[in-house]
């Protein structure tokens, strides 16, 4: 009786699990959609600014190397030794893609955790080493993005005459925009690729943190090609051996403070709807904030009462709520990551921008953020003069006004008026 229950919440937890990640994929895509939009877009938010994207991490059962795991319910599933991925099916096939990038990311994990001794400083430090390798997209995208913002005013002054000298071409009005920003050395599209790279990034970190760090033997990950690079014991033999091995304990002490960094970290459950379980997680809140702070400060100046910038204030707003949704179906490693990734990236912003659009929030402005200079602040490279763009060519305000003026014929036939004159 006790087996047949037992195998009866298995299987019911299988098919949650199934269906979180079927969910999981949905979200991911549309957030793929989200961040080219949002990069594409002037002056948008950073697009990497929520773990929410990470959700999705490949719903597949290890984008790590696991073989993939189907979406049919077991009722009792067995422990196996993390290996490589084999491409039988699509899930599977994303899975032996990102094995690579897997295994050096949890190589470097699996190292630092020896050297350190904890899991949380070695996702911290695995972190800040990416951050860092990567230093140089993220500043590019941030410069980037705050050209586009300043050539905003001048370009948008241009869109009538657009319209009037192409008459609704829409195609013509495009190439103008581009002839426009290349004149003024600017790519409306330089800062896509990093904010891509760091979402496709949350894929394989899901996997490391939800299905390496809790195997029980992840032996055949640490040593490619036979040859052992991290001095690490696994399976664990504090966890018994041979047919007494635990295979529910991972090699890696993954508790830290009691809470599990492979394990979703959830205070409580809120029902919503009767039907949705919300698992709220203090991670996920920080996460969510930090999202909010990051994405505020790339916001254009006016973007709360200008109504072109809906899309920023749109993904200011529903990448931490995504964050929040997630809270109990990702790793609670998974949120340290983030909140890592994302502090980093305030930081690099305060250098490059400074406070940015942070304030004044609810009409508070302190005095500290009044008149700050970045350290290192954005310039505008030399425009190339060529004599053939929209912005050369067409008239200023004034100079319209005297153009006008010159083609109106002066009437030199005046003769004088009788109103008013006595007969």
């Amino acid at each position: 009786m006790a087996t047949t229950q037992f195998a009866s919440v298995n299987s019911r937890r299988s098919l949650s699990m199934s269906r979180a990640r079927w969910i999981a994929v949905g979200l991911f895509a549309v957030l793929m959609a989200l961040a080219v939009v949002a990069c594409g877009s002037v002056g948008s938010s950073n697009p990497s600014s929520g773990p929410s994207a990470s959700v999705a991490a490949t719903a597949s059962s290890g984008a790590s190397g696991l073989p993939a795991t189907s979406p049919t319910p077991k009722a009792t599933p067995v422990p196996e030794a993390l290996a490589a991925a084999s491409p039988s099916d699509p899930f599977s096939f994303l899975s032996w893609l990102f094995t690579p990038i897997f295994q050096v990311l949890f190589i470097l994990l699996t190292e630092l955790y020896v050297v350190t001794g904890n899991v949380l400083i070695a996702i911290v430090l695995l972190t800040l080493i990416i951050r860092l390798v990567t230093i140089k997209l993220s500043a590019r995208q941030l410069v980037s993005q705050q050209r586009m913002q300043r050539l905003q005013p001048e370009l948008k002054a241009m869109q009538k005459e657009l319209q009037k000298r192409y008459k609704g071409d829409r195609q013509a009005v495009y190439q103008a925009q581009q002839e426009f920003y290349k004149e003024r050395g600017v790519s409306p599209t330089s800062g896509c690729l990093p904010s891509i790279l760091q979402m496709g990034m949350l894929i394989p970190m899901y996997s490391v943190i939800r299905v390496g760090l809790t195997n029980f033997d992840p032996s055949a990950m640490l040593s490619p090609f036979g040859l052992k690079i991290v001095p690490l014991t696994c399976p664990n033999p504090a966890h018994g051996v041979g047919a007494l091995l635990d295979k529910s304990q991972p090699c890696i002490n993954t508790v830290i403070m009691g809470i599990d960094m492979g394990k979703e970290q959830v205070l409580f459950n809120l029902p919503i709807l009767g039907f949705f379980t919300l698992g709220v997680s203090a991670l996920a809140l920080v996460a969510a904030g930090l999202q909010v702070i990051q994405s505020r400060m790339m916001m254009p100046p006016n973007a709360e009462n200008d109504p072109s910038a809906s899309t920023q204030r749109s993904m200011m707003i529903f990448m931490p709520l995504i964050s929040v949704l997630y809270g109990g179906i990702l790793p609670a490693g998974l949120f340290i990551y983030w909140i890592t990734t994302s502090l980093f990236s305030i930081v690099q912003q305060f250098l490059i921008i400074g406070w940015g659009a942070m304030f004044p929030i609810f009409g508070w402005h302190p005095v500290f953020a009044r008149n700050h200079s970045p350290r290192f602040p954005v310039t505008m490279p030399t425009a190339v003069v060529t004599g053939k763009s929209v912005a050369e060519t067409r008239h200023k305000p004034d100079e319209r006004w005297v153009s006008a003026a010159s083609t109106v014929r002066p009437n030199t036939h005046r003769r004088s008026s009788r109103r008013g004159r006595r007969r």
